[in-house]
């Protein structure tokens, strides 16, 4: 997940030392000890949004330190309860949005075909909020081309069942996973994801040339 830079006083207070102290656990990739900080943090300046954000970011990249199916879904679903608040006390935050919809998106990957369709909604509603929000945020529209490419790349038998059991997905487009992917590159060029997704958006729409060249 990324995240607005936020500026931060000069750490003056235990708070202010907390939260110097869990950023740079976060940019060492020490996810253990950043969440421990920022639930620190939580106690002593509880319903700050920024908090509860990084809370949840530390929680979903957590993931990845456990083998256990079922606590990375229960990690999963902690990460969305804090995006949630987090967006619900700043709902106007182009990152909080996105982080909801980044979480439903992970919480899908642990859920049974019926949550997976409806995680899947809930990936789109947030990430279309969030671009909505911020034009220029790069994140959102890298999500969001991304769930295009995904759901346009379901064959037409998978689609059929889907519409049939579980009502349906709402329409994906491969050209509209590009431009979005496109304009994640424009936005943030330095950024290798931004330019690996977009190779995928263009394999699939058999532009192979420009796929190579991403």
């Amino acid at each position: 997940m990324s995240t607005y830079a936020r500026p931060l006083p000069a750490a003056t207070s235990d708070v202010d030392r907390l939260i110097a102290a869990a950023l740079a656990a976060e940019r060492a990739h020490d996810t253990a000890r950043a969440l421990e900080l920022f639930l620190a943090v939580d106690q002593a300046k509880p319903n700050d949004p920024f908090v509860l954000q990084k809370i949840s970011k530390q929680y979903s990249d957590s993931t990845i330190d456990t083998a256990d199916v079922a606590e990375k879904r229960r990690r999963v679903e902690l990460a969305l309860a804090y995006a949630r608040r987090s967006l619900e006390l700043e709902p106007d935050n182009a990152v909080y949005a996105l982080s909801v919809a980044i979480c439903h998106g992970k919480l899908g990957l642990y859920s049974s075909a019926r949550g997976r369709v409806e995680s899947a909604r809930q990936v789109k509603t947030y990430a279309e909020r969030a671009l909505t929000l911020d034009p220029r945020y790069d994140w959102a529209c890298h999500i969001l081309g991304r769930w295009h490419h995904e759901v346009a790349s379901l064959g037409a038998t998978q689609r059929w069942l889907v519409k049939l059991i579980f009502g349906g997905l709402p329409d994906a487009s491969p050209a509209t996973a590009v431009d979005l992917l496109r304009r994640a590159v424009e936005l943030a060029p330095g950024n290798p994801s931004h330019h690996i997704e977009l190779g995928f958006a263009y394999l699939a729409a058999d532009q192979i040339d420009l796929a190579r060249s991403a």
